[in-house]
């Protein structure tokens, strides 16, 4: 797939602002100094450029870097996607229709299916396509010499290529990281620049904190954010017409949208914080779980709002404090509450023994008789009283270690 010359300038597409120099391309510094030198060093010894693997999450750029890679080489780029080559067939149309030199760019390749994977080991180690023709008997091998091309290939979930795949990537494989918030604003600043938008300092600082460190989302709240200033107001971003499309998409100070919060209050509300299973957490919020550990999870992991252990997803005292509900006590609260618990009923069963022994041995106390019995009574009630309050103290704290020993 090639796209046209005309759109690329049309401001209603993501293509248009996307940078076509290295100079453009903000953030991914030690990415983009690596690949300048693997390019530049290529050029010189006029070879075709190694294959390269870009991977992380979604709207970080990695087909952007596809572009500028294909701009820096000088040559043409196929593009197309892992779920786009059903067949055997498929993939080799597309690999002898390509020239030398030629940038083939397959996106979410991890759902290259796996017969069309296996053929394309030869085509990037060999260069050469072996093709069998017939059934049975009849069948026959053919072997196509290739092109010298550049296989460059994107994906999100790394871990489902295969090892083989992976380890045919010579030029390198990138791992593209979150951007910053200065790296956001800077991108804003650019993108303002090349749609005509009149945007204040402030509202950059705001569109940029809720962007959740990726630029296309912020190229998104950018987009909406001058949709409201040129219906509501004068055409110009100003901080509080900022606030109020961010408002209006119902994104929070850091970020979150409605279904992020609905994980946190289903994952506190329904589950008491967790540890919950996937499986079990996108059932209860009615979410695909393939949407929660990709789309949701990434950014609340690195907002510090869940964490992942061996038994599930446990929320943290952070997501309790950003949606204004009380956090549990910690393990070291409760077991401070339980030793107090433990201690106090150690001194009053002690106190109520002295008195009690007081009582049989007939000594004199500085009370009245009945009275220290009574005294006796109240401080051993209180005594069973605390114990009881340490025991469902350190039963609570450890129930759930409790009920996996019962069911092992």
């Amino acid at each position: 797939m090639s796209i046209p010359a005309k759109k690329l300038d049309d401001p209603s597409l993501d293509s248009a602002l996307r940078p076509d120099r290295w100079d453009d391309y903000i953030g991914q510094r030690p990415i983009k100094e690596t690949l300048r030198i693997l390019i530049d060093a290529t050029k010189k010894r006029a070879e075709p450029l190694e294959h390269i693997l870009l991977y992380g999450p979604a709207g970080l750029g990695k087909t952007t870097l596809a572009h500028l890679i294909r701009a820096e080489m000088g040559t043409q780029m196929k593009i197309t996607s892992g779920p786009a080559i059903e067949r055997v067939g498929d993939l080799a149309a597309i690999l002898t229709n390509l020239s030398a030199g030629d940038i083939l760019f397959i996106d979410e390749v991890h759902r290259l299916n796996k017969l069309v994977e296996e053929i394309l080991y030869p085509a990037m180690e060999a260069r050469s396509l072996d093709i069998i023709i017939g059934k049975g008997p009849a069948a026959r091998t053919i072997q196509l010499e290739l092109p010298a091309f550049t296989l460059v290939a994107a994906t999100t979930r790394i871990g489902l290529l295969s090892s083989p795949l992976r380890s045919r990537f010579s030029g390198g494989i990138f791992r593209l990281e979150f951007y910053t918030d200065n790296e956001i604003k800077n991108i804003l600043q650019r993108s303002a620049g090349l749609l005509g938008i009149d945007v204040e300092k402030e509202a950059l600082d705001e569109i940029a904190k809720r962007s959740r460190f990726t630029p296309r989302v912020a190229n998104h709240l950018l987009k909406r954010c001058r949709d409201v200033a040129s219906v509501k107001g004068d055409g110009v971003i100003t901080d509080s017409m900022a606030k109020m499309a961010l408002e209006l998409l119902d994104i929070d100070n850091v970020g979150l949208q409605a279904e992020d919060r609905r994980i946190l209050n289903v994952l506190i509300g329904k589950f008491g914080g967790g540890p919950v299973g996937l499986g079990t957490l996108a059932a209860a919020s009615a979410e695909e779980q393939s949407t929660i550990e990709e789309i949701h999870e990434p950014y609340l992991l690195r907002l510090g709002f869940i964490e992942r252990t061996p038994r599930g997803r446990v929320a943290t005292r952070r997501a309790y404090e950003h949606l204004g509900i009380a956090p549990p006590r910690t393990l070291f609260e409760s077991y401070c509450m339980i030793f107090a618990a433990a201690f106090f009923g150690i001194f009053t069963a002690v106190y109520a023994a002295g008195i009690a022994a007081c009582i049989y041995q007939e000594e004199e106390l500085s009370l009245p008789h009945e009275r220290a019995i009574r005294m006796t009574i109240v401080v051993v009630c209180i005594s069973v009283v605390l114990w009881l309050i340490a025991l469902w103290s350190l039963i609570s704290v450890n129930w759930d270690h409790l009920i996996s020993l019962s069911q092992q």
